[in-house]
């Protein structure tokens, strides 16, 4: 097991053959296009912003929207320290980040990643939206370079470009698996009717599926009071039929489904709750409505260290989401480190031991998405209370 300084362990849990997520992710989900083109009109060259971080000898390049507008920018820059964050504390690295701005587009992204191959780049962190990431990859392809991406649009992945970010389908297969496994046999979901939504749908299916349960009823809603009744009360109808209730949307919406779902008659005594990633706020824990409802998350001891000692050394609180680019930059260091030659070969990228890192294990699948290893909480007025410990490893196939 490789160490950092502050006693922080990341990598490795075992190096196999020498060594495998409206908006989607809690974060991101509040940047515009995030899952998409990303924010600002017409697609424009972004002004040329290249900087370096490190002087190693093995040059890694970070594509960050850094000038696009708005919430997006900010969160790039939050991104871009937390990668210098991991350089300061990993034992001298032998790499050298390439920093380099998108502005947010596709054609950025695809100018930025050819810029960076052309400087020696042998590994592509970043981009953020999901046509920047495939605009990139394209290019990375191209080379031989493979990408480790931040985005939580699926559609972005691909073999050599791995997406690190928090997928919608991770938490769904932990809210399900934990569910079944505690008795749970029949389900019911209501998912908004978007892109998020339709994601969600397809892998509640499946994972209900593939653990020989039932699937009762979906419904999919808008956003709206009136138009919520309908999909709510065919939930209501079937509520005696069912073990499970999934309200797959963020502290917005669920608060006032819950309230009606109660309302209308639905016990949450009787018929559990469930929720993903986008519970773990502070108004869903405040709301009597959800007490005692599961939702999956990474273990918050990881964040609540990595926030501290980010705040110490630039004097603000990071972005949520901070933690991939630490992550990326902290997992290639160790792999430069250990691995020689092969260090960013597919082999080891996609070990199915997997990694370990601020938010707990993940382990990269062929296909470029990911699997990371989550935590059950329950609904609490004091947050989130562990139900079920987040793993350490990861057993079995990750293909």
């Amino acid at each position: 097991m490789l160490r950092i300084s502050r006693g922080l362990e990341f990598i490795a849990i075992a190096l196999a053959k020498a060594v495998r997520a409206g908006l989607f992710a809690t974060a991101i989900a509040a940047l515009p296009g995030c899952a998409g083109q990303g924010p600002g009109g017409p697609v424009v060259a972004p002004p040329p912003q290249s900087t370096s971080i490190g002087t190693g000898q093995v040059k890694v390049a970070l594509i960050l929207p850094l000038s696009a507008p708005g919430n997006a920018g900010l969160v790039a820059q939050s991104m871009r320290n937390s990668a210098e964050l991991a350089l300061a504390e990993f034992n001298a690295p032998n790499i050298q980040l390439l920093v380099k701005d998108d502005g947010g587009t596709s054609l950025g992204a695809q100018q930025a990643a050819q810029q960076a191959l052309d400087e020696g780049a042998e590994i592509i962190l970043g981009p953020l939206f999901a046509q920047s990431v495939q605009a990139a990859g394209q290019v990375a392809r191209t080379r031989g370079v493979p990408v480790i991406a931040f985005s939580t649009d699926t559609s972005a992945a691909a073999r050599g470009v791995n997406l690190l970010s928090f997928l919608p389908e991770s938490d769904v297969n932990r809210i399900v698996n934990y569910a079944f496994a505690n008795g749970k046999k029949s389900f019911a979901a209501l998912v908004q009717d978007n892109a998020y939504g339709q994601v969600i749908e397809a892998a509640f299916k499946e994972a209900v599926a593939r653990r020989g349960a039932r699937v009762v009823a979906v419904e999919r809603y808008e956003f709206d009071p009136v138009r919520m009744q309908t999909p709510i009360k065919s939930i209501v109808k079937v509520a005696d039929q069912v073990d499970a209730i999934l309200i797959a949307d963020g502290p917005d919406a669920v608060p006032t489904i819950a309230q009606q779902l109660i309302a209308n008659g639905v016990n949450p005594r009787r018929t559990q709750l469930l929720g993903t990633g986008l519970w773990d706020d502070q108004r869903i824990f405040a709301d009597t409505a959800l007490g005692g409802g599961w939702y999956p998350a990474p273990d918050s001891a990881g964040f609540q260290s990595f926030s501290n000692r980010y705040r110490q050394k630039y004097g603000q609180d990071p972005v949520r989401t901070a933690t991939l680019s630490y992550d990326a930059t902290a997992l290639v260091a160790a792999l430069v480190k250990t691995q020689g030659g092969q260090r960013f070969s597919p082999d080891v990228l996609t070990s199915n031991s997997g990694f370990a890192g601020i938010d707990g294990v993940f382990r990269f699948r062929q296909d470029g998405t990911n699997e990371r290893g989550l935590a059950v909480l329950r609904v609490t007025p004091s947050g989130g209370q562990v139900v079920s410990p987040a793993p350490k490893s990861f057993g079995g196939s990750g293909t």
